[in-house]
């Protein structure tokens, strides 16, 4: 796949741990390409065999990473619309202020991913969001730095957000740096 890229894209092709990012070249911006695969994961139920349909992909590593893109936008959006449109413009504070840590090397530029931010305001409950940007922030930040984070789950709801035993999770050391 690095090689039909290079193909297309020549020189601004560079492999990433999970992504291979394309540099902006004249109309083009940049973009984060993900060589994925359809996945499903197969469960028994009441009615019998079923499954989550997501995508895999591997890091620089080998490592198999297992995704659900669709769950995770649905349940964003879902979560957005239940706490009264709070949920993404405090997605973006955080980024914001992730990137800010990142600028000032307080963090690493790898310690806090947009996945994760999303995950971890994903777990707020609906009540803390609202009236002002202030109290939102005040509100969903204590409520993270006082609640138990290894029984938070991502936004597509497959797999916990932190924890260090499984590649899909935010390593634990990461989120207490951000958070």
């Amino acid at each position: 796949m690095i090689a039909a890229l290079r193909k297309s894209f020549d020189k601004d092709v560079t492999p990433g741990n999970k992504a291979v990012k394309i540099k902006a070249n004249g109309n083009r911006r940049n973009a984060d390409v993900v060589v994925a695969s359809q996945f499903r994961r197969y469960y028994l139920s009441t009615v019998g065999l079923k499954h989550h349909q997501g995508i895999c992909f591997f890091d620089s590593c080998g490592t198999q990473i297992n995704n659900y893109p669709e769950q995770h936008s649905a349940n964003c959006t879902a979560k957005h619309q239940a706490c009264s449109e709070w949920f993404k413009p405090m997605v973006r504070i955080l980024k914001n202020m992730r990137s800010k840590l990142v600028e000032d090397k307080m963090i690493g530029t790898g310690t806090a991913p947009s996945y994760f931010i999303e995950g971890l305001l994903y777990n707020v409950p609906n009540n803390k969001f609202g009236n002002s940007y202030a109290s939102t922030f005040t509100e969903a930040i204590n409520w993270i730095w006082d609640a138990d984070r290894t029984k938070f789950l991502c936004a597509n709801e497959r797999f916990y957000l932190v924890g260090d035993s499984a590649p899909e999770c935010w390593p634990t050391a990461n989120c207490n740096a951000f958070s």
